[in-house]
C-alpha cells in the first residue's frame, strides 16, 4: 500500500491517525523527507503502508514507492484540490498499473469542496465512482479520525477484490526502500519483501551489496525472528550501503551473493555541463540516507545553471568527516549536510582551514541555501534607469566640449550628475552628462516635472533649440540566477 499526494495534503497525518504512528512529529518541519514503511494489524490482516515524501524534489522517491505496492491512496486535500505533485502521484499510479483509492482528507474544515476535487481529478482521466469511474473514494479527516475505519475496510476490499496473495513459503524477495550508513551498524537498509519469508541466517544480495542476515527488525525498530510477504524489515551489516530501488533475493551462499554483484558504475557527479566561461560552485553532498541524495541531485539540477554552474565533487550517506574537509579544501568547495552530524575532529578542521559547512534539516531550506549560494557568484548588473525628459529652449556657452543650455523638464526629472541622451527629432544625435544643474540661477540637486532648469552638458554633441534630452543614470543591480 503506497500512501501518495501533493505536499501538506495529510499523507503522514492520515497514517498517523490509522495506528498513532507518530510520524509527523518524527520529520523536520513536520515534512516527510524519505520513504518509511509502517504496518498495522487489521481484523486479523496485516496492511503495509508506504509513506512517501509529496515535495516535488522527490519524484524518484514516489516513482519507487508505487512500484512495489499493490494497491495505492492518492490522498488529496478537500481545500485545496488537485495540485502538481497530484498530477504526478496519478501518473506514477497509472504507470505502475495498481488499484487505487482516492482519500479527500480535511473534509472536517468548512471550505472543503469533495465534488470540485472529483471533477478535477475527472480533468486527469482519474474517475471515481460516484461520477461514473471504477476508483472507489472516501472523504476522510485525518485530524478528526472520520471515516478512517471505513477506509481501512476499503483496503481490506479492494484487496480481496484484486486477489492479492503471496506464497510465504518461497525463498524472500523484494526490494530496497530506504538505505543509509549507521554509525554504529554500518550500512543499513529497509527492505519491503514482496514473496517469500526472510528469516536470520538467511544470505541475500542485491546488484550492489549483500550480507548474512544476522539481526531481523520490524520497522518500529524491534527484533524478530522472520518476516513475510509484505513485512518492511530493517536489515544492517551489508558490505556496503545498497543502491536504493534494487531488488533483492536469497542466495546459497555468500561467495554467490557476491558473484551476483554488479562491476561497479562510475558515476560522474557533474550535474552541468560546464562551459569555459562560466562560474563553477563545487559541492560536496553528505546525507542521511541514498534517497535523501537522488532527491537533491534531482532539485539540484533543476535550479537556473546559465550563469553558476553545480558540480558534485562527492556525494555520500553519512556524518562530514575529517576526508570530507580536506577534499572541500582541496577543491574549493561547499560542503552540505543533509540531516547528517558534524565530526569533532572534522568541526575543528573546518573551522582552522576555513572551509565553508551549510547543514540542514528542511528541503526547502538547503533550496533557498544553494540559491543564495550561487547568486553571491553572479556579478552584479549594470542596468539603465529612465530619469525624465527636458525640452531645450535655449543654449548659451558653448565651449570645446562643454555648452549651458536652458530647457524645461516635460517628463519625470532632472538629477544633478545624470547622463544624457540627445534626440533630434526621433533621431539619437549623441551623448553626455550634467556637469551642473541649476534652478532660478542656483545650484540644485534635481529638477522636476514642469519646472525649467539650466543645465553644464558636457560631450561632443552640439546641442540645438528644440532638442529633447532623455536623463538617465545607471545602477549596478544585483543579478539573479
Amino acid at each position: 500500500m503506497v500512501v501518495l499526494g501533493h505536499i501538506d495534503h495529510g499523507k503522514s497525518s492520515l497514517l498517523e491517525a490509522i495506528k498513532d504512528l507518530k510520524i509527523t512529529e518524527k520529520e523536520s518541519g513536520g515534512i516527510t523527507q524519505h520513504i518509511g514503511a509502517y504496518q498495522i494489524e487489521e481484523q486479523g490482516k496485516k496492511i503495509t503502508f508506504i509513506d512517501t515524501p509529496g515535495h516535488e524534489a522527490f519524484s524518484q522517491m514516489r516513482a519507487r514507492g508505487a512500484r512495489v505496492a499493490d494497491i495505492a491512496i492518492l490522498v488529496v486535500d478537500s481545500t485545496e484540490g488537485v495540485k502538481a505533485q497530484t498530477k504526478e502521484a496519478i501518473f506514477h499510479i497509472k504507470k505502475a498499473d495498481i488499484p487505487a483509492i482516492v482519500a479527500l482528507n480535511k473534509i472536517d474544515r468548512p471550505e472543503a469542496d469533495s465534488e470540485k476535487v472529483k471533477r478535477e481529478l475527472q480533468k486527469e482521466d482519474f474517475l471515481v465512482e460516484s461520477i461514473g469511474g471504477k476508483i472507489p473514494s472516501i472523504e476522510i479527516s485525518a485530524k478528526t479520525g472520520k471515516s478512517i475505519p471505513e477506509l481501512l475496510e476499503l483496503i481490506s476490499l479492494v484487496a480481496e477484490m484484486e486477489g492479492l496473495k503471496a506464497d510465504p513459503e518461497k525463498p524472500a524477495e523484494g526490494v530496497v526502500i530506504e538505505s543509509y550508513l549507521d554509525n554504529l551498524r554500518g550500512p543499513t537498509a529497509t527492505l519491503l519483501l514482496t514473496e517469500g519469508s526472510l528469516k536470520k541466517g538467511d544470505i541475500i544480495g542485491t546488484s550492489s551489496a549483500f550480507t548474512k542476515v544476522r539481526n531481523l527488525e520490524n520497522f518500529q525498530g524491534k527484533p524478530i525472528e522472520k518476516a513475510l510477504p509484505s513485512d518492511p524489515v530493517i536489515v544492517f551489516g551489508f558490505n556496503q550501503v545498497p543502491r536504493v530501488g534494487e531488488e533483492f533475493k536469497v542466495f546459497p551462499n555468500l561467495e554467490s551473493a557476491q558473484n551476483y554483484l554488479e562491476a561497479p558504475k562510475k558515476i560522474s557527479h557533474q550535474v552541468l555541463e560546464v562551459s569555459e566561461e562560466k562560474k563553477i560552485l563545487n559541492l560536496i553532498l553528505k546525507t542521511d540516507v541514498l534517497g535523501s541524495i537522488e532527491a537533491i541531485e534531482e532539485i539540484l539540477r533543476d535550479l537556473p545553471q546559465e550563469k553558476v554552474a553545480l558540480r558534485i565533487l562527492k556525494s555520500e550517506v553519512g556524518n562530514i568527516n575529517e576526508s570530507d574537509l580536506k577534499l572541500a579544501k582541496g577543491g574549493r568547495a561547499v560542503i552540505l549536510g543533509f540531516r547528517v552530524g558534524f565530526d569533532p575532529i572534522a568541526q575543528k578542521l573546518a573551522e582552522r582551514e576555513k572551509v565553508k559547512v551549510m547543514t540542514f534539516e528542511v528541503i526547502y531550506e538547503l533550496v533557498e541555501g544553494i540559491r543564495k549560494l550561487m547568486e553571491k557568484f553572479v556579478e552584479p548588473e549594470e542596468v539603465r534607469v529612465d530619469l525624465g525628459k527636458v525640452k531645450v529652449l535655449a543654449k548659451f556657452l558653448v565651449e570645446k566640449n562643454r555648452q549651458i543650455i536652458g530647457g524645461k523638464t516635460i517628463e519625470g526629472e532632472v538629477k544633478q550628475g545624470s547622463l544624457i541622451e540627445v534626440l533630434r527629432g526621433e533621431e539619437k544625435i549623441g551623448q553626455g552628462k550634467i556637469i551642473n544643474l541649476q534652478k532660478n540661477k542656483k545650484d540644485v540637486d534635481s529638477v522636476s516635472k514642469g519646472e525649467e532648469c539650466g543645465i553644464l552638458f558636457e560631450g561632443s554633441t552640439k546641442i540645438e533649440e528644440g532638442d529633447v534630452l532623455l536623463i538617465y543614470t545607471r545602477e549596478k543591480r544585483k543579478a539573479g540566477l
